[in-house]
């Protein structure tokens, strides 16, 4: 825990004692600048169905330590992720932020034969010293890894073939409501050729606050579903990104 976070827990303590704590905010609904869809609604649903039936065991036994996150559903989403892929049936899922690798071997165990991962990230997953892949995660090649950093215009318009075929985007980068951003301009440069499922991590940090409440194309928070930081859901479509 940095300074400013000791600071703020010190003048306004958490009310529970927990390993984990974050600040957030609630808002209302009737001013907020978009609504979920009822497509989006029901592909929410189809997916936390399946999300209920869904056993990530061998996932899970790549994990360091204790605690283990990968089958804690709901509460974390990889569970979920898997499910929005069964429910989806995505061609291309690009991922921004590799990690440690747990959502991408999630997404993969239900990825259609012919379907495709490609997880983006500053660094190389071998050197990630929390990392759970190994080399024949990559075999089949329906798992690939890009070293760019897709916040730059640059490295968005050297990706843009690539990055107009997403069926699926998961963007678990920074969440310092910065970047977000930068990623959410850049795309609007892009041509997707379906409108994509885009899925946000740790929406309920302060952080990610102004970055998903400003976010005006339907969209569904699906924390209760998902992550206990965040998850939600936003349709690619229509002109007003922000």
């Amino acid at each position: 825990m940095n300074i400013k976070s000791k600071l703020i827990h010190s003048l306004l303590p958490p009310p529970v004692r927990t390993s984990n704590s974050q600040y957030s905010m609630v808002f209302p609904a009737h001013d907020d600048p978009s609504r979920a869809s009822d497509s989006l609604i029901s592909l929410a649903l189809e997916a936390a169905a399946k999300a209920r039936e869904i056993r990530l065991d061998e996932i899970s036994a790549r994990e360091k330590g204790p605690p283990y996150y990968v089958n804690l559903w709901p509460g974390e989403h990889y569970r979920l992720l898997a499910g929005l892929v069964t429910a989806l049936r995505p061609g291309l899922i690009v991922e921004i932020g590799t990690g440690g690798g747990l959502s991408a071997l999630s997404m993969k165990k239900y990825l259609a034969p012919s379907g495709q991962i490609v997880t983006f990230d500053i660094i190389k997953w071998r050197e990630n010293p929390l990392s759970c892949l190994n080399e024949s995660d990559f075999l089949d090649q329906r798992l690939v890894q890009q070293i760019a950093d897709l916040s730059e215009p640059a490295m968005v318009a050297k990706h843009r073939q690539l990055l107009e075929k997403a069926d699926l985007i998961f963007i678990d980068a920074a969440k310092d409501g910065v970047m977000e951003e930068k990623f959410l301009a850049n795309f609007k440069a892009v041509a997707f050729r379906s409108n994509p499922l885009f899925v946000f991590d740790d929406i309920k940090l302060w952080n990610m606050l102004k970055i998903w409440r400003n976010i005006a194309l339907p969209k569904l928070d699906l924390t209760s579903l998902g992550h206990w930081s965040g998850t939600g859901l936003v349709e690619w479509g229509g002109s007003n990104i922000m």
